[in-house]
């Protein structure tokens, strides 16, 4: 995957509360990271089709891990100004160099 590829930018965002230095709890949402990505909308190639996670995903990320934050189905990605719910997170070729991301956008 070059950067070439990887020209579209996103926020993963963390939904949990946060507690502070003080001790106080915040709410609301935390930007764990801003990182590049290859992003593809749900179209009807047949690459597409032969995915059978869910009818419902409609979004393919692809970026590179990221040092100390292991995404998951808690997190949240911005991208392009739509929210996007996490449905599953995969390890590309189990090498641990890039994450492809299925994800549900929440902006009907």
């Amino acid at each position: 995957m070059s950067f070439g590829k990887m020209s579209s930018f996103i926020d993963i965002i963390s939904a949990e509360p946060v507690k502070d230095a003080d001790g106080f709890i915040n709410h609301g949402d935390t930007v764990l990271a801003s990182v590049r990505t290859y992003f593809e909308q749900k179209n009807s190639t047949e690459k597409w089709r032969n995915m059978a996670q869910s009818d419902e995903v409609n979004a393919l990320f692809r970026l590179r891990t990221i040092p100390g934050i292991e995404l998951n189905t808690r997190h949240v990605i911005v991208c392009e100004g739509k929210r996007y719910n996490i449905y599953s997170v995969e390890n590309v070729k189990v090498r641990g160099i890039y994450l492809e991301v299925l994800a549900v956008s929440t902006d009907g």
